[in-house]
């Protein structure tokens, strides 16, 4: 790496399927919004040959943000696969969204690949790379991705490489900041008038080499006299995180005793560093300049990915067990084994349908090929178990996508990703396997959406077309849930931010052609009794013909919080005929599940029949029901009606800087604290008992007050009486024709 020779471009218009596991490098993309991602896969590409010209995030003409909602964003919101060839290798790089509303799609892009380029921009300062990318870098150490640091934006006023450097060792390299060390140093041009240096070339620390890219040709050259002494410093300090690195215990000895370590040892260890995760080298890049067929330090970030990022075969595949449970014997990526392939990423063509991106861990997909379809399986109300999913399908073409483009393969091996259309009803994490021997890959965890939007058809037309096209997004985005509440009668998308509510509903409108309107979301409340009360019930009616005579007296009392309702007889003398007394309770019941005071449920209510009176003639079911409901409500006119409203047990995980203005917030959302404990990498764990109608946009509100960097669980505990000046509230907007709680 950085003395090598020009490695031969791929042919652009497709990259041919690979032959091998070992000609394969998966890469993801990964960083923060605004650090460069989509245009460092452009300038990736030029490169490589596969364009002819890199196109700009901001004209919309990017081969990674295809689709409509991004280019109108200007801005990542899907996972998307630009493969190119490079070296013998089929490079597939995965550009991932840097917001943080769409982590669902940074761990689908995480599962795909085997090492990360983790993309930081000099423009961020200290406390931005702490706050905003601390939580993307932990998503890659838990999976366990190995990764290279990518600094971008250096032809910036006022950015510093050495700068960059100093803070991603700090933030990143934890007990050990020479594990984050540089592999090639900027080079500078002269100053403009803005009093910033451009970004002319890099210096090769190992093969010290100067890489000039001042003509937009890659030039090499040695250093001149002046750049000796800072490179030397550096070059030591990079070859001594090396061989800290080294499986060869005598070669730091050597080292220190004054041997000049060959420079092939150092390459080949820090390849063995970076493929293992041990180590971090940073990098940078710049796109080209216009007319310039190669972006600053592209071919360093090329060679790196070839020579130094792990292949699948070094990646230790998920582990699979049978559809019912048992377990399995891990897949060995191996084209000739068994298939073992999953559903990283669904999406939908408004040609083709549902189109499936599959990783194949093991074997060989290929058309026409018979193959075992088995999902873990969620309800259509949202990611509720349900049942293994399973079917027998025949897969149809594979294709390898380019931005818009789909370009036919005749094989994918082990290692390697394809899109395949119509793949039955494959959601995303669906695993493919033998039709004879089928097996399912253990999902990846999906973070739980905890910002509620409500959601009604436009019109008559929109109301056909809802259902089916929310049960279609939900199946491509797994961190979206679906849910219809039978308490509210609303129906709600639960998403991860603000942001990922817009872009659902955008998908709606233009993917699927239904018109919705989104409103307040109401939490579901209850109501109780205060106190004892009493009512009579009296429905009594002749208008000719058949009449109808009931008469019933009842006593109301309340009862522990999750009694629920209790119906008790103790009419004495039959005044209320037997047949008649399941009847009152039958009204009693469905006045209960309408509501009194708010239209709430009433709940821990003990309703007692004491007495009534009957018709011989006139008495009957409906009549008694009636009575038994006008009961509840006299008795409900002369009593306090207490509002009830359920309570989460919230998890708030931030670092010890935000745990004050955490607790102070979490007080005036009516939150009790109930304890505090701490976490690993300075962070406080602060469990709280919040109701949940201050918690709705819990999930916006949190992120502004920890500047990104907290987050929380949430879960029902119980309902509690709500405060009355809250429940005056909530009644004079119910009463006044507004959503309420």
């Amino acid at each position: 790496m950085g003395d090598k020779a020009h490695a031969h471009p791929g042919a652009a218009g497709g990259v041919p399927a690979a032959g091998h596991p070992s000609a394969v490098r998966n890469v993801v993309l990964v960083g923060p919004s605004g650090s460069g991602k989509t245009t460092l896969v452009e300038a990736l590409a030029l490169t490589a040959g596969a364009v002819n010209r890199a196109g700009r995030v901001e004209d919309g003409a990017t081969v990674s943000d295809y689709d409509e909602i991004e280019q109108r964003r200007r801005r990542s919101v899907q996972l998307s696969l630009v493969p190119v060839a490079w070296d013998g290798c089929k490079i597939n790089l995965l550009d991932t969204p840097g917001y943080a509303d769409f982590v669902g799609e940074l761990r689908a892009g995480l599962r795909a690949a085997d090492a990360a380029l983790f993309v930081v921009s000099a423009a961020q300062d200290a406390a931005s790379v702490a706050a905003t990318t601390r939580a993307a870098w932990e998503e890659c150490a838990l999976a366990g991705t190995p990764r290279a640091i990518v600094v971008t934006h250096l032809d910036t006023a006022r950015t510093s490489f050495d700068d960059m450097t100093r803070i991603c060792a700090e933030a990143f390299g934890g007990e050990d900041p020479d594990a984050v060390l540089p592999l090639y140093l900027p080079v500078l041009g002269p100053e403009g008038a803005d009093g910033h240096a451009p970004l002319t070339g890099l210096t090769g620390l190992l093969s010290r080499r100067i890489l000039d890219y001042s003509s937009g040709e890659r030039a090499e050259r040695p250093p001149a006299p002046d750049q000796e002494e800072p490179l030397r410093a550096a070059r030591d300090r990079l070859i001594e995180g090396i061989i800290a690195e080294s499986e060869d215990e005598s070669l730091m000895d050597r080292y220190l005793d004054g041997e000049d370590i060959d420079v092939a040892t150092l390459i080949a260890d820090l390849e063995r560093a970076v493929a293992r995760g041990s180590f971090h080298p940073v990098l940078t890049a710049a796109p080209a300049a216009e007319g310039a067929r190669q972006g600053i330090g592209t071919v360093e970030l090329l060679e790196l990915i070839t020579r130094g990022f792990p292949t699948p075969l070094e990646r230790t595949p998920p582990a699979v067990t049978t559809p019912s449970g048992a377990p399995r014997p891990a897949p060995v990526c191996d084209p000739g084994g068994p298939l073992v392939a999953e559903v990283v990423k669904t999406a939908s063509d408004p040609y083709v349908g549902r189109v499936s991106l599959v990783r194949v861990f093991s074997g060989t997909l290929r058309p026409d090929d018979s193959v075992h379809l088995c999902g873990h399986g969620l309800d259509a109300t949202g990611h509720a178990p349900r049942p293994c999913h399973e079917a027998e399908i025949r897969v149809g073409a594979l294709t390898s996508p380019f931005g818009r483009r789909q370009h036919a393969l005749d094989r994918c091996v082990a290692g390697d990703l394809a899109c395949v259309a119509r793949l039955g009803e494959a959601e995303t994490g669906y695993t493919l396997s033998p039709a004879g021997d089928p097996v399912l890959i253990e999902p990846w965890s999906t973070p739980d959406p905890l910002l509620p939007l409500a959601v009604r058809a436009h019109g008559k037309a929109d109301e056909d077309k809802l259902s089916q096209g929310l049960a279609r997004l939900v199946a491509e985005d797994p961190t979206l849930r679906l849910e219809q509440n039978p308490d509210t009668g609303q129906v709600v998308l639960w998403c991860l931010g603000e942001a990922h509510q817009e872009v659902a509903l955008e998908r709606l409108r233009s993917r699927y052609g239904v018109q919705v309107d989104a409103e307040p979301h109401r939490v579901p409340l209850r109501e109780t009794f205060a106190g004892p009360a009493a009512g009579r019930g009296r429905h009594v009616k002749q208008s000719g013909g058949h009449g109808q005579f009931a008469i019933c007296e009842i006593e109301v009392e309340p009862l522990p919080p999750g009694s629920g309702i209790e119906f008790v007889d103790k009419v004495v003398g039959g005044s209320v005929p037997r047949q008649f007394v399941p009847s009152v309770e039958k009204g009693v019941r469905a006045q209960a599940a309408r509501g009194l005071a708010a239209g709430h449920p009433l709940v821990d209510v003990r309703v007692t029949l004491l007495d009534g009176k009957a018709h011989s003639v006139d008495s009957s079911d409906a009549a008694f029901q009636t009575a038994g409901a006008l009961a509840l409500r006299e008795a409900a006119s002369d009593a306090r009606i207490q509002l009830l409203e359920p309570v989460c047990e919230v998890s708030v995980l931030v670092p010890d800087d935000y745990v004050g203005p955490v607790m102070s917030d979490l007080s005036g959302r009516r939150g009790r604290v109930v304890g505090t404990e701490q976490s690993p990498g300075g962070r406080t764990l602060v469990r709280a008992e919040v109701p949940e109608i201050e918690v709705g946009r819990y999930a916006v509100d949190l992120r502004s007050l920890s500047h990104g960097t907290g987050r929380f669980d949430r879960a029902y505990a119980r309902h509690e009486a709500m405060p009355p000046q809250v429940a005056d509230r909530v009644r004079a907007e119910r009463a006044d024709g507004s959503p309420g709680a």
